[in-house]
Formats: structure tokens, C-alpha cells, sequence
């Protein structure tokens, strides 16, 4: 009798090996390549269509598709839509409206410009500091409340809504927004952004000889440039000349030529550095050969200039194809 109650308190355990002896958890499918994992996300057709739209004997269709170490910002079906309504200005537009002929090599440069040719994870990611994808320029992405946000070079936002998708040959990222590569220059980017900057536009074309501040601010760079508001050359006018009512235009007379070369070169800085990148509290050599210091205190960013002036930088990381904008709130002066 002992015996045998013995073996019925087994029973249940012996029921439970005896079942579970042939099964296993489900095994985790391997990763397959980056295209095949888009193919299979019905939200990533477009970036699908669009890949073998742009490709040139299969060029980008292998790049996605075959082995590597890769991490792609993939935008959905809704972000490849909202840029064919951009780009047409038709409210009804879709992604196939704009996968025509003579849009290629846009969109061949526009996907070169979401991929990355290393592995980048989300814990990985280089917060505030110049990311360079693999068709060139560079974006940059931020934490805003604890979500990344990407800033394309155009200075258009788009939200990374879905990380770390593991792929055989890298990571993909999805985004709800295409991403644009730069077209505007330093120079080009400031005339945008008329009546802010028309001064320091104003300013830079008094002053070039032949147009050489302009060229060069034009020119491959890379450049940081400190930029003054209007507001800021109107001041700086009022302390030049000891006139309150004076504006930016009374700066531009022959014998200040040479003072406002020197002011404007003294706002440049031959790399391109973004917020993230600043060096504090260390003397920054601008293109016009001296120095100035940038101080981060608790209440914000600040330039002191090589006469003690104090000047905010009120506004960061303005993007362009060939460097940054930094704005500030007063025309920075070198050393007398």
C-alpha cells in the first residue's frame, strides 16, 4: 500500500514530464536581411517601392538586402505619403506620384540618406552630435522628453517611433517622416530666413571684396557661424555711433569696411560644431585669427568676445549643407 501511494504521488509529476519531454518554446526566427524585414512590415512598403524605384542595376536593392552592418531609419507608408504631398502640392498625392522618372536620383539620394553604414542601437545613439549617413551631409538627433528626435537638413523634425528591429545585416529604426539632406549653404540658408539675418546678409555683402565673404561662406566649408539678429547690428550701430536711433544701415559706410570684415570673419569658425560639440570655457580661434569663450551657466548658453561683451546664443544647430548656425542676441567684437 505504501508503494503504491507512493507512485500516485508521482503520477501527476510523471503526467508532466512525460508531456513536456518533446516540447520546446517556439524557436525566436533568425533575423533575415533588412529588405526582407521591410518587405515583411505591410507599413514599410513604400520604402520597399521606393528602394527598387531607385536603384540602379539592383544597387540599392542589394545594399539592403545583403550582408553587411547596417542601420536604416525607415520611413513608413504615412511619412512616404506626407512627402509626395510636399512635393506635388496635391492634398491627394501618394508615394507613387512621385516614383517617376525624373525624380530618381532625388529619391536615390534621399534613401542613401536614411542608412548608415555601421550599427547604431538606440542605446547607442550620439545625442545632439552630427550623424553622417552614407549618401553624404548629416542629421543630428535629440532626446525631447525622453523620445528621439531626428533633425534632418533641412531642419525638418521626425520622430524615431520604433526601435532596435533586428535585421541579419544590421538594425532598422522606424521614423514617421522622411528625411531630406541639406540644400541650402550658410549663406543661402540666412537669405532664407529673411527679415532675422537680412542685416548680417547686408552686412556680408558690403563688406566682401569681389564677393569673397560671400564665396567663401558659399563654399564646401565646413563653418559654425555666430549669427547677429537685425536686432543685434541695430544695437551695435547705437554703440558705434552714439546715435540711439540708429539701425544696422549706418554701419555700412566706407570707412567701417574693414572694422566689419574683421567683426564678420570674427563670427566664423572654420568647422562645423554643433551645441553638443561646444568646448566651454576654452578659447575658440575664429577664421579671423582671434579668439572668444563660450560659458554654458545654469540660465543658458553666452560668448564673451575679446572686449568682455557678453552675448546669448539664443538659438542652436540651425543645419546646412555646409556647416551650422548658432544664433546670437549681439554682434561679438574682437580684441581692440
Amino acid at each position: 500500500m505504501k508503494i503504491l501511494r507512493y507512485l500516485a504521488g508521482l503520477a501527476p509529476l510523471l503526467l508532466l514530464t512525460a508531456c513536456g519531454s518533446d516540447d520546446h518554446p517556439p524557436a525566436t526566427p533568425a533575423p533575415v536581411p533588412i529588405l526582407a524585414t521591410a518587405q515583411a512590415t505591410p507599413d514599410l512598403s513604400s520604402l520597399v517601392a521606393a528602394v527598387q524605384f531607385a536603384s540602379d542595376n539592383n544597387d540599392l536593392v542589394n545594399l539592403f538586402g545583403a550582408s553587411g552592418t547596417l542601420t536604416v531609419f525607415a520611413p513608413t507608408n504615412a511619412a512616404f505619403d506626407a512627402l509626395a504631398r510636399s512635393l506635388t502640392g496635391n492634398a491627394n498625392a501618394r508615394v507613387a506620384d512621385i516614383l517617376v522618372p525624373a525624380n530618381k536620383p532625388m529619391i536615390r539620394s534621399v534613401l542613401q540618406y536614411h542608412v548608415l553604414t555601421s550599427v547604431v542601437g538606440s542605446t547607442a545613439i550620439p545625442f545632439g552630435k552630427a550623424i553622417t549617413p552614407a549618401g553624404g551631409g548629416y542629421f543630428k538627433i535629440d532626446q525631447v522628453s525622453g523620445k528621439p528626435v531626428i533633425t534632418d537638413g533641412r531642419n525638418r523634425k521626425s520622430n524615431i517611433t520604433t526601435t532596435d528591429i533586428a535585421a541579419s545585416n544590421g538594425v532598422v529604426h522606424l521614423v514617421d517622416g522622411v528625411l531630406l539632406p541639406a540644400d541650402k549653404t550658410v549663406v543661402q540658408t540666412a537669405i532664407a530666413s529673411a527679415p532675422e539675418f537680412s542685416s548680417l546678409v547686408a552686412a556680408l555683402q558690403f563688406a566682401s571684396n569681389d564677393n569673397d565673404l560671400v564665396n567663401t561662406l558659399s563654399g564646401t566649408g565646413p563653418f559654425t557661424v555666430f549669427a547677429p539678429t537685425n536686432a543685434a547690428f541695430d544695437a551695435l550701430a547705437r554703440e558705434l555711433t552714439g546715435n540711439a536711433a540708429a539701425t544696422a544701415t549706418a554701419l555700412l559706410v566706407p570707412e567701417n569696411k574693414a572694422l566689419l570684415r574683421a567683426v564678420l570673419t570674427y563670427h566664423v569658425v572654420a568647422a562645423r560644431v554643433l551645441k553638443a560639440e561646444i568646448a566651454v570655457n576654452t578659447p575658440i580661434t575664429t577664421v579671423q585669427g582671434r579668439t572668444f569663450v563660450i560659458q554654458a551657466p545654469t540660465s543658458g548658453v553666452t560668448i564673451t568676445d575679446g572686449r568682455n561683451r557678453v552675448a546669448n546664443i539664443t538659438a542652436t544647430d540651425v543645419l546646412a549643407s555646409n556647416g551650422v548656425i548658432h544664433v546670437i542676441d549681439k554682434v561679438i567684437l574682437p580684441p581692440q
